[in-house]
């Protein structure tokens, strides 16, 4: 049985969606020109995540094998369906941003990926756990990803932020530097990769850092 401690490590860092598994980059790349755009489909795919694990865990044990696919993908086409109809009431402005890839979520191969990799074969509570870990390692990469190409590109940050936090977050709004040019190719596709890629860069270094050991002291002998 794989500890709740194994499980957040494995979706935060050592398993991480986006920076190891590389699934999920079609959204990835395309929504996170700001840190909001990359917060609002981050929070939608956790939601997706907790939820289809959660149920798929549920009915593990009266799906047969034959159909279990199709069942796991209709689980997350309603999730998703419910996640969308819930964005066009609450955030509509924030929706029309996220345009085509909130239902694109449906397709997202990571949670299909956890559903029939973990979920079918884990109880309840650790298949939650997953999906909550999983999530939030997408999310956090979604929103580093968005910060740095909204500096990058536009210098500023939280850029729009009322889109998810109402009219009053409009002073959330950072301006890193007022007289900054910008740069266009932050905010293009190819910014995507080049932004993503120093994640992925970064994160190995951080992974193949030598570890530090203790110095071991030898004991010094007593005189005779």
């Amino acid at each position: 049985m794989t500890t709740k401690r194994e499980i957040s490590r494995n979706g935060l860092w050592s398993n991480n969606v986006a920076l190891v598994q590389l699934l999920g980059l079609c959204p990835l790349l395309a929504v996170t020109s700001t840190v909001v755009n990359g917060i609002g489909l981050g929070i939608a795919t956790l939601i997706t995540l907790v939820l289809s694990n959660t149920i798929v865990s549920l009915i593990r044990g009266f799906v047969r094998n034959e159909v279990r696919l199709p069942v796991f993908v209709l689980i997350i086409a309603s999730i998703v369906t419910i996640i969308e109809l819930s964005m066009q009431a609450l955030f509509y402005d924030l929706y029309l941003v996220l345009g085509i890839f909130i239902p694109l979520i449906v397709t997202n191969c990571a949670i299909i990926g956890r559903a029939e990799g973990f979920a079918s074969r884990n109880p309840v509570g650790p298949a939650a756990l997953d999906g909550l870990m999983m999530g939030l390692g997408f999310l956090v990469v979604l929103a580093l990803l968005g910060g740095l190409r909204e500096i990058i590109g536009f210098g500023t940050l939280f850029t729009n932020a009322e889109l998810m936090f109402g009219e009053g977050a409009q002073s959330l709004k950072l301006e890193i530097n007022p007289d900054y040019p910008g740069f266009l190719l932050a905010v293009l596709p190819p910014g995507a990769f080049f932004g993503l890629a120093i994640l992925i860069v970064a994160k190995n270094w951080l992974d193949l850092r030598p570890q530090e050991k203790p110095e071991i002291i030898s004991p010094v002998p007593e005189s005779v």
